[in-house]
């Protein structure tokens, strides 16, 4: 082999290779990426979801990556003016596509989160609800953080869909605000989710202050009553009816509401272990492998390096923060209403980071009250805010 031929070879590596690519725009993406990582790995925040999100980020955007035939992802297949305007073509993506482009179909056609959902539901008990039905009030108040940041984003110029995607990151639940944002506004995917699993991580850094400025020291101290035992025959009873009643109602929610009851009908049943085992473990594991990174691979720099990137971020915050008022209000309510016997402090775990919120609820009971015990009576509104969620979710769909 002569100079010339290895000149030649040492060329075509170099143009091959993304060393050349480099733009400030993927330095940028590259370093938020990093910053995940460090906060999933490290910090643990989220870290199934968002060790999976941040290494999809930093994969699509490696320059050499991020476009032509290398490519793991490829934007233009799924938020190109001619997919808005005709649909996503799928043969394409099939033929034409990188790892990730078919890693997302899962999540264009909704197929994660519902399977994630039927996970989350055969881990899911939701007695303590149906011990203190009055949960379900606290659980849908506390989803008034969707409400205002839908208001606000279309006030700050949001579109409808757009507004809608954004609001639903005041559930807290990662899988429904993936499942309204692949249909209503696919390019914010990225930012939506991880807007979404970052503020579900840091609940019990969010939450307590509203909780102490929404309430009295007598509120946080108050002693709640041990809750009564549920039958077997309520809880095969439930997921039963509530599907049959909710998709009834808003049939756009059936998806991800029909496999939540049909997880937890797998696990109260008492005939599927197996099935309910599976559920619990195998697939939510595999499931969620598949979502994280390919969510994170729609965080490429051209739509993730945005101004509207940064306001869905703080009216995600604000969402946020609105859910937890909205719960803990409702529960000084029916502190007031029921002369003492409630809580509020429960209301704020009416956001539906199961069992997350609960347990900020019951730590921030404990310091004002040694003796108290707050997690069952929080986990009701816990479970409630999940179904809350499902059922805003299903709202925004019907409407935008």
């Amino acid at each position: 082999m002569n100079a010339e031929n290895v000149s030649n070879i040492v060329k075509g590596l170099a143009s091959d290779s993304g060393f050349g690519a480099f733009t400030w725009q993927s330095v940028v993406m590259i370093v938020i990426a990093c910053i995940l990582l460090f906060l999933g790995i490290s910090k643990k925040f989220e870290p199934l979801l968002l060790v999976g999100i941040a290494f999809g980020m930093l994969i699509t955007n490696l320059p050499g990556l991020s476009s032509g035939d290398n490519a793991l992802f490829h934007s233009e297949l799924w938020f190109s003016q001619e997919v808005a305007d005709h649909g996503v073509n799928y043969a394409n993506v099939l033929h034409n596509g990188g790892l990730l482009d078919l890693l997302y179909i899962g999540v264009k056609t909704g197929i994660y989160p519902c399977l994630i959902f039927i996970g989350v539901g055969a881990m899911t008990d939701f007695g303590p609800m149906l011990a203190n039905p009055k949960s379900l009030i606290l659980g849908a108040a506390a989803q008034l953080g969707i409400y205002m940041a839908l208001i606000l984003a279309i006030i700050f110029g949001f579109t409808g869909n757009v507004a809608a995607s954004v609001a639903i990151i005041g559930g807290a639940d990662g899988p429904t605000a993936i499942f309204v944002t692949k249909t209503l506004a696919p390019d914010k995917l990225g930012a939506i989710a991880i807007a979404a699993y970052s503020y579900m991580a840091l609940i019990p850094l969010i939450q307590p202050p509203i909780m102490r400025a929404l309430t009295t020291k007598k509120e946080r101290m108050i002693k709640m009553d041990q809750l009564r035992t549920v039958s077997k025959k309520e809880k095969i009873i439930f997921p039963i009816a509530v599907t049959v009643l909710v998709c009834i109602l808003l049939p756009s929610v059936a998806p991800l509401l029909g496999c939540l009851m049909f997880g937890n009908l797998l696990k109260e049943c008492g005939v599927t272990e197996r099935l309910s085992d599976t559920a619990q473990n195998a697939l939510m594991n595999i499931v969620t492998l598949f979502l994280g990174i390919s969510v994170g691979a729609t965080a490429v720099y051209t739509s993730f390096l945005t101004k509207e990137t940064l306001m869905i971020v703080g009216l995600g915050l604000l969402a946020f923060c609105f859910s937890t008022a909205g719960g803990v209000l409702m529960g000084k309510l029916m502190c007031w209403i029921t002369k003492g016997k409630i809580n509020p402090l429960i209301g704020a775990a009416g956001v539906s980071a199961v069992p997350m919120a609960a347990r900020v609820a019951h730590n921030e009971g404990k310091k004002w009250n040694a003796d108290n015990y707050l997690l069952m009576h929080a986990m009701g509104p816990n479970v409630a805010g999940v179904i809350g969620s499902a059922v805003a979710a299903g709202f925004l769909l019907a409407v935008f």
